[in-house]
């Protein structure tokens, strides 16, 4: 962000900050980022997200939560939730925790997801290989792991 001029001043961290989490939910080190971009210290940028943590407006739990629950609404699977949680910096401990936690509670059931996103795909079955190699890619691309990808075509192959 270019410095200002006249009687405007460049924003700080804290400001830039809470104009991103206004908008909606972001991982520490996905916002640390961001205010690096915007050619803010490492120092600054570490004691402003401190001090969001402790006052409660950034918190990687509340971030997973809502990524988790979104991408369950996606009707994406596990592997790729994780994958992108990974790329945004979060642990993978709080990672593993969130999604045992919508397992836990009832949010989700990936075979049920999967066979839910394949059948919203492909109404029909089809028993060709090459239509059952589309399927799978189509399942596997959207991170289910092979036991889900299975029970999604058999539950469509049942269903005649």
């Amino acid at each position: 962000m270019p410095l200002q001029s006249g009687s405007e001043r460049a924003s700080s961290p804290r400001d830039d900050a809470i104009r991103l989490l206004a908008r909606r939910e972001y991982a520490r080190a996905e916002l640390a980022q961001r205010l690096a971009a915007r050619a803010h210290s490492a120092e600054a940028i570490a004691a402003c997200l401190d001090t969001l943590v402790d006052e409660g407006l950034q918190s990687d739990t509340r971030f997973v939560e809502s990524f988790v629950r979104s991408r369950i609404a996606r009707g994406q699977g596990p592997l790729k939730v994780r994958a992108e949680l990974e790329r945004r910096g979060v642990e993978r401990a709080l990672i593993a925790a969130a999604l045992a936690e919508a397992e836990r509670e009832g949010e989700v059931d990936w075979f049920e997801l999967a066979a839910a996103t394949l059948a919203r795909r492909y109404s029909q079955p089809d028993s060709t290989p090459r239509e059952r190699a589309r399927r799978e890619r189509f399942l596997a691309s959207r991170g289910f792991e092979f036991e889900h990808v299975r029970y999604a075509l058999e539950r469509l192959d049942s269903v005649e």
